[in-house]
């Protein structure tokens, strides 16, 4: 025992706290070994009983047993103590009140039953349930008795609430119906949504992949363009270097070239114009050659034509020749 505080639990079977009075054994662990006073030792002791009740056969949970632990369920165990008792007292007023009111229904009955020339005994079992089930009627409608003055305005006031439930299950009915086709359509158009945003988003993929595409081939164009700078300042530089004249540089053949296609738009419609004469002979006795070649041609083919037209005049029978 080091008078330290120590985790204790208390059970139901505690041999610390089951008498009514302190023991001199008590007080001494009280004091020695949990560091507690007297007074706080008693508390311990209320505290340990009313958790054996709350808890009944269930094990009590442990707690830290010091000054402040013991203060806050010495309260809860007053109060718990106080509220039960208040419980106690309302739940006797109750039945007490249960009993009268049961007592007055008893003379109530008779009282009603001797004014009409009956009692209890005397009706049957159909009447005696009928005047039950008019008494349970006449509670559930609130009314003063049992009188039909009473139960005919009761009566219409169901009727009224009930014409007016239907008229507002009618229009909810209707805001509901109304309610389901404006779902619908947020339903589709969320639908459409979502088809659009998917589109959106595969074409907005597809231009990024463009996009990149594009940066890196804008990357190896500029790449390639400082590349071809560079070897056009060197091809520049050596051709300066070996002195090269400026009529045979690029420049001066495009223009050449310029030059030319100028001179051929210019000599084409002379070329046009002497299209006719070329065939014509250099001179006069070569054409007479030529002459006199086309003459013995054309007799050639005049003496051929004479015997083709003799052989089928000969073929054919005697009649009109051929001319």
């Amino acid at each position: 025992m080091n008078g330290a505080r120590e985790t204790f639990r208390f059970s139901q079977d505690s041999h610390y706290f089951q008498k009514a009075t302190l023991s001199l054994e008590s007080v001494f662990y009280c004091i020695v070994c949990l560091g507690l006073p007297v007074d706080m030792c008693e508390k311990n002791k209320k505290v340990s009983k009313w958790l054996s009740t709350v808890f009944g056969d269930q094990t009590i949970p442990e707690y830290e047993v010091n000054t402040r632990t013991v203060d806050i369920l010495y309260q809860l165990a007053e109060a718990s103590e106080v509220r039960c008792n208040e419980t106690s007292l309302l739940i006797e007023d109750q039945k007490q009140k249960t009993s009268e009111y049961q007592a007055d229904g008893v003379h109530l009955q008779n009282v009603v039953l001797q004014g009409v020339g009956l009692s209890s005994g005397s009706l049957s079992k159909p009447a005696s349930d009928y005047l039950s089930a008019l008494v349970a009627n006449a509670k559930v409608l609130g009314v003063r008795d049992t009188s039909l003055s009473s139960f005919v305005p009761a009566v219409n006031n169901l009727t009224n609430e009930l014409l007016e439930s239907e008229k507002t299950d009618r229009r909810l009915d209707r805001e509901l119906n109304a309610l389901r086709n404006k779902l619908g359509s947020v339903l589709v158009l969320r639908k459409t949504f979502q088809e659009d945003i998917k589109k959106t988003m595969k074409a907005q993929e597809v231009e990024s992949a463009k996009a990149e595409e594009r940066l890196l081939n804008m990357d190896f164009v500029k790449a390639k363009s400082k590349d071809l700078s560079y070897r056009n300042k060197k091809a520049e530089d050596q051709l300066t270097s070996r002195h090269m004249e400026n009529r045979i540089s690029h420049q001066a053949l495009m223009e050449l070239s310029e030059q030319v296609y100028t001179l051929k738009q210019e000599i084409l419609p002379l070329s046009k114009k002497l299209e006719p004469y070329r065939d014509l002979s250099p001179s006069p006795s070569l054409a007479q050659v030529k002459i006199e070649e086309a003459k013995r041609e054309l007799a050639a083919v005049d003496a051929e034509l004479e015997m083709k037209v003799d052989f089928m005049n000969s073929s054919l029978p005697k009649g009109r020749p051929l001319k």
